[in-house]
Protein backbone atom coordinates (compact mmCIF):
# COMPACT_ATOMS: atom_id res chain seq x y z
CA UNK A 1 0.00 0.00 0.00
CA UNK A 2 1.22 3.29 -0.67
CA UNK A 3 0.95 6.82 1.27
CA UNK A 4 1.15 9.75 -0.33
CA UNK A 5 0.79 13.44 1.34
CA UNK A 6 -0.06 16.32 -0.87
CA UNK A 7 1.16 19.29 0.71
CA UNK A 8 1.10 23.31 0.17
CA UNK A 9 -0.09 26.28 1.52
CA UNK A 10 -4.17 26.67 1.46
CA UNK A 11 -5.24 27.66 -2.10
CA UNK A 12 -2.24 26.09 -3.66
CA UNK A 13 -3.86 23.34 -5.63
CA UNK A 14 -4.19 20.77 -4.02
CA UNK A 15 -7.91 19.79 -4.52
CA UNK A 16 -7.29 20.64 -8.04
CA UNK A 17 -4.12 18.08 -8.39
CA UNK A 18 -6.16 15.30 -6.14
CA UNK A 19 -8.42 14.38 -8.74
CA UNK A 20 -6.40 13.48 -11.28
CA UNK A 21 -3.48 12.04 -8.78
CA UNK A 22 -6.22 9.89 -7.46
CA UNK A 23 -7.39 8.70 -11.14
CA UNK A 24 -3.84 7.79 -12.62
CA UNK A 25 -2.75 6.04 -9.02
CA UNK A 26 -5.94 4.21 -8.27
CA UNK A 27 -5.51 5.98 -4.80
CA UNK A 28 -8.12 6.73 -2.55
CA UNK A 29 -8.12 10.57 -1.48
CA UNK A 30 -8.51 11.83 2.02
CA UNK A 31 -9.49 15.66 2.54
CA UNK A 32 -9.53 16.51 6.38
CA UNK A 33 -11.40 19.75 4.29
CA UNK A 34 -13.61 17.27 2.64
CA UNK A 35 -14.44 14.94 5.63
CA UNK A 36 -15.01 17.92 7.97
CA UNK A 37 -17.38 19.71 5.37
CA UNK A 38 -19.51 16.23 5.03
CA UNK A 39 -19.65 16.43 9.07
CA UNK A 40 -20.59 19.62 8.71
CA UNK A 41 -22.90 19.54 5.98
CA UNK A 42 -24.80 16.86 8.02
CA UNK A 43 -24.99 18.82 10.86
CA UNK A 44 -23.15 16.35 13.33
CA UNK A 45 -21.51 17.27 16.76
CA UNK A 46 -18.29 16.95 15.03
CA UNK A 47 -19.44 18.94 11.86
CA UNK A 48 -21.08 21.83 14.41
CA UNK A 49 -17.34 21.83 16.55
CA UNK A 50 -15.28 22.34 13.40
CA UNK A 51 -17.47 24.87 11.91
CA UNK A 52 -17.43 27.34 14.66
CA UNK A 53 -13.32 26.73 14.73
CA UNK A 54 -13.08 26.36 10.71
CA UNK A 55 -14.96 29.74 10.33
CA UNK A 56 -12.58 31.57 12.80
CA UNK A 57 -9.45 30.18 11.04
CA UNK A 58 -8.17 27.37 13.45
CA UNK A 59 -7.78 24.25 13.14
CA UNK A 60 -9.95 20.79 14.29
CA UNK A 61 -8.20 19.20 17.42
CA UNK A 62 -5.82 16.31 16.49
CA UNK A 63 -7.43 13.30 17.86
CA UNK A 64 -10.54 14.05 15.93
CA UNK A 65 -8.82 14.40 12.35
CA UNK A 66 -6.50 11.48 13.14
CA UNK A 67 -9.44 9.18 13.84
CA UNK A 68 -11.56 9.54 10.35
CA UNK A 69 -7.85 9.45 8.84
CA UNK A 70 -7.31 5.62 10.51
CA UNK A 71 -10.60 4.47 9.79
CA UNK A 72 -10.33 5.43 6.27
CA UNK A 73 -7.29 3.65 6.43
CA UNK A 74 -8.70 0.60 7.96
CA UNK A 75 -11.97 0.45 5.67
CA UNK A 76 -10.75 1.30 2.15
CA UNK A 77 -8.93 -1.92 1.04
CA UNK A 78 -9.56 -2.21 -2.71
CA UNK A 79 -7.13 0.82 -3.53
CA UNK A 80 -3.10 0.83 -4.61
CA UNK A 81 -2.73 3.25 -1.75
CA UNK A 82 -3.76 6.85 -0.42
CA UNK A 83 -3.45 10.37 -0.98
CA UNK A 84 -3.47 12.83 2.15
CA UNK A 85 -4.50 15.91 1.82
CA UNK A 86 -4.45 18.26 4.81
CA UNK A 87 -2.82 16.05 6.71
CA UNK A 88 -0.74 15.85 8.48
CA UNK A 89 -0.42 19.56 9.15
CA UNK A 90 1.72 19.43 12.30
CA UNK A 91 4.89 17.64 13.42
CA UNK A 92 2.72 16.02 15.97
CA UNK A 93 0.48 15.13 13.45
CA UNK A 94 3.25 13.42 11.44
CA UNK A 95 4.39 11.55 14.06
CA UNK A 96 1.04 10.38 15.00
CA UNK A 97 0.57 9.13 11.34
CA UNK A 98 3.50 7.41 11.29
CA UNK A 99 2.18 5.28 14.65
CA UNK A 100 -1.16 4.84 12.72
CA UNK A 101 0.96 3.39 9.83
CA UNK A 102 3.45 1.44 11.31
CA UNK A 103 0.79 -0.92 12.80
CA UNK A 104 0.19 -2.39 9.27
CA UNK A 105 4.08 -2.12 9.09
CA UNK A 106 3.47 0.96 6.34
CA UNK A 107 5.04 4.03 6.09
CA UNK A 108 4.95 7.36 4.03
CA UNK A 109 5.55 7.01 0.54
CA UNK A 110 6.59 10.12 -0.50
CA UNK A 111 5.70 13.79 0.23
CA UNK A 112 4.42 15.75 -2.89
CA UNK A 113 4.77 19.65 -1.77
CA UNK A 114 3.25 22.57 -4.17
CA UNK A 115 4.30 25.77 -3.22
CA UNK A 116 3.15 28.90 -3.99
CA UNK A 117 3.74 32.77 -2.67
CA UNK A 118 1.92 33.97 -0.11
CA UNK A 119 0.06 37.17 -2.58
CA UNK A 120 -0.95 34.44 -4.64
CA UNK A 121 -2.59 32.17 -2.07
CA UNK A 122 -4.34 35.05 -1.12
CA UNK A 123 -5.46 35.28 -4.91
CA UNK A 124 -6.55 32.21 -5.45
CA UNK A 125 -8.42 31.21 -2.04
CA UNK A 126 -10.99 34.63 -2.77
CA UNK A 127 -10.87 33.31 -6.69
CA UNK A 128 -12.32 30.20 -4.80
CA UNK A 129 -14.69 32.04 -2.75
CA UNK A 130 -16.39 33.36 -5.47
CA UNK A 131 -16.66 30.06 -7.39
CA UNK A 132 -17.26 27.61 -4.36
CA UNK A 133 -19.43 29.87 -2.14
CA UNK A 134 -17.00 28.66 0.91
CA UNK A 135 -17.25 31.39 3.82
CA UNK A 136 -14.61 30.10 4.93
CA UNK A 137 -12.33 31.28 2.08
CA UNK A 138 -14.42 35.25 1.85
CA UNK A 139 -13.07 36.68 4.72
CA UNK A 140 -9.36 38.63 4.70
CA UNK A 141 -9.04 38.08 8.21
CA UNK A 142 -9.81 34.53 7.97
CA UNK A 143 -7.60 34.27 5.17
CA UNK A 144 -4.66 36.19 7.01
CA UNK A 145 -5.03 33.76 9.83
CA UNK A 146 -4.75 30.54 8.04
CA UNK A 147 -1.56 31.65 6.30
CA UNK A 148 0.27 32.46 9.73
CA UNK A 149 -1.14 29.28 10.75
CA UNK A 150 0.22 27.53 7.73
CA UNK A 151 3.91 29.12 8.42
CA UNK A 152 3.70 28.68 11.86
CA UNK A 153 2.56 25.41 12.12
CA UNK A 154 3.15 23.56 9.10
CA UNK A 155 6.02 24.50 7.55
CA UNK A 156 8.29 22.82 9.80
CA UNK A 157 6.86 19.57 8.28
CA UNK A 158 9.13 20.42 4.94
CA UNK A 159 12.43 19.71 7.53
CA UNK A 160 10.24 16.80 9.39
CA UNK A 161 9.45 15.18 5.76
CA UNK A 162 13.12 16.17 4.47
CA UNK A 163 15.03 14.57 7.01
CA UNK A 164 12.89 11.00 6.56
CA UNK A 165 13.97 11.48 2.66
CA UNK A 166 10.10 11.56 1.98
CA UNK A 167 10.09 15.25 0.97
CA UNK A 168 9.65 16.66 -2.98
CA UNK A 169 9.06 19.76 -3.44
CA UNK A 170 6.66 20.90 -6.54
CA UNK A 171 6.58 24.79 -8.15
CA UNK A 172 2.64 25.40 -8.51
CA UNK A 173 2.79 28.76 -10.22
CA UNK A 174 2.77 27.43 -13.18
CA UNK A 175 -0.82 26.12 -15.59
CA UNK A 176 -2.74 23.56 -13.37
CA UNK A 177 -1.28 21.40 -16.47
CA UNK A 178 2.03 22.25 -16.03
CA UNK A 179 2.13 21.62 -12.09
CA UNK A 180 -0.01 18.08 -13.06
CA UNK A 181 3.06 16.81 -15.36
CA UNK A 182 5.33 17.73 -12.96
CA UNK A 183 3.48 15.41 -10.13
CA UNK A 184 3.33 12.78 -12.36
CA UNK A 185 7.08 12.54 -13.61
CA UNK A 186 7.55 12.53 -9.25
CA UNK A 187 4.94 10.19 -8.71
CA UNK A 188 5.89 7.86 -11.45
CA UNK A 189 9.02 7.17 -9.62
CA UNK A 190 7.06 5.35 -6.80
Amino acid sequence: MKYFILFGPPGAGKGTQATSMVEKYSLRHISTGELLRKEIAEGTELGLKAKSLIDAGALVPDEIVEGMIESVFNTEKDVAGFLLDGFPRTTAQAEALDMILAKSGDEVTSVVSIMIPDEMIKERIRHRAAIEGRADDANDTTIENRIRTYHDKTEPLVEYYKGKGKYNEIDGTGTIEDVRTKIFTLMDKF
